[in-house]
């Protein structure tokens, strides 16, 4: 078993992730009970916890996947421990999303832990491992949505459901954009495995750029609307509605 070889201290949770659970616990009962003398400011700080603890788990399921699946180095880097401070690039993998947030409501995906893959052997484990991240952010998106799908939002109150629906429409955008067969994103990563060498040669110079291509992109007027047209529909579908994300945002950006 590659896990044999792991020390159990590779894979103790870390206290840094711990604060960052704590801190969405509390500001989520500050949010719930309307404690808070400014409620946006309590919004602000839930759902930007959460925001990073998603990251965390994201790029964690990038490094447990890799991990079973032959890359054995990922625990002694401290990729299982949830530290964000132990990630290739800290800058791209946490800060820079929570970056992207404040400015425009989009959840861009960041920087992904590094994976030695040539210790893998198969196709199939390649793209699972690229794929591993996105499908936590659609397993995200689903608790911050079921109490909207499952019609159970009697008694919620109504700043801790817009918080929800915000964090919710982070999440589809990052697992929607993540998906993207764009270098550099966990999408390209999918279909890597299956391309030409001389394919895969050509599209290697531009990977360091796709994330900021994509971003640029999303600049674009017609473009964004576009691209926030398909996040509506998909989050109508799971019964939030336009409204709700909209009063999120709005509370979350508590300064304006």
């Amino acid at each position: 078993m590659t896990t044999a070889t792991t020390r159990h201290s590779d894979r103790r949770v870390s206290p840094v992730f711990v604060g960052i659970l704590a801190v969405t616990a509390v500001t989520g009962w500050a949010t719930w009970s309307g404690f808070a003398e400014q409620p946006g400011v309590a919004v602000f700080l839930f759902v930007t916890a959460a925001w990073v603890v998603s990251l965390c788990l994201h790029e964690y399921a990038h490094a447990r996947t890799a991990l079973h699946s032959g890359d054995i180095t990922v625990g002694s880097k401290g990729y299982l421990t949830l530290n964000p401070m132990k990630y290739t690039h800290a800058l791209l993998s946490i800060v820079l999303p929570v970056v992207f947030v404040i400015m425009g409501g989009i959840g861009l995906p960041g920087g992904a832990v590094f994976i030695e893959r040539q210790r893998i052997r198969g196709r199939w484990r390649h793209s699972l491992i690229s794929a591993a991240g996105p499908l936590t952010n659609v397993v995200f998106a689903a608790v911050c949505t079921a109490p909207f799908w499952l019609h159970a939002l009697d008694g919620v109150p109504t700043q801790f459901r817009y918080a929800l629906a915000f964090l919710a429409l982070l999440q589809v955008t990052a697992a929607l954009l993540n998906f993207l067969p764009v270098p550099g994103l966990d999408g390209y990563g999918v279909i890597e495995p299956w391309l030409s060498y001389k394919v895969k040669r050509q599209v290697e110079p531009f990977a360091p750029f796709g994330l900021l291509f994509v971003f640029a992109l999303l600049w674009v007027p017609s473009v964004n609307r576009e691209f926030f047209d398909v996040i509506d529909a998909i989050l109508r579908g799971l019964g939030v509605s336009d409204v709700d994300t909209s009063n999120g945002y709005s509370l979350y950006r508590f300064w304006d």
